[in-house]
């Protein structure tokens, strides 16, 4: 999906937590950094409520703004044996648009389930998926949002 952002702000846009997250992300119901983590970057551990009522913490694996960010769940739902995903940022034209690409990868538990689960996951998150990404794009043309990502990175707020 294209935004009408550079990669740096949408970038940016994609970590923010707390109300600015939940003004724009459809999944997230809660999230926060833990562990005494006061921005987000590799290493950090992060907890969320999905909207489904489900609870992960997640792990920065990757943390390179303004093009890429990956993470591994840590504990979660018990049904996942597994979890992780990437978002990727890339320029386009001249760079005043991003290319924003997110992808994710589970695998289910118990593997007698998997057969199955897989299927049923795969539909019920790629549904959330294409949900976030479309409200991530409506954020990236909403001018109240990026205004206030700005003033944070302008303040060195990070994107917490």
């Amino acid at each position: 999906m294209t935004v009408p952002l550079d990669p740096a702000r949408a970038f940016a846009l994609s970590q923010t937590y707390g109300e600015l997250r939940y003004r724009w992300d459809p999944f997230v119901r809660e999230q926060r950094l833990v562990d005494g983590a006061t921005a987000a970057g590799k290493g950090v551990r992060t907890w969320t409520r999905s909207r489904h009522g489900l609870t992960m913490v997640s792990e920065y694996v990757t943390f390179r703004p303004p093009t890429q960010v990956g993470m591994k769940m840590v504990s979660g739902p018990w049904f996942f044996r597994t979890f992780s995903g990437g978002w990727n940022f890339s320029p386009v034209g001249d760079g005043t648009a991003t290319a924003a690409t997110w992808r994710y990868n589970f695998t289910i538990r118990p593997a007698w389930l998997a057969p199955l689960a897989d299927r049923v996951g795969v539909w019920l998150l790629g549904r959330d998926i294409r949900r976030r990404l479309d409200a991530f794009a409506a954020a990236c043309a909403d001018r109240e949002i990026v205004a206030a990502v700005t003033a944070r990175r302008r303040r060195g707020a990070g994107t917490a």
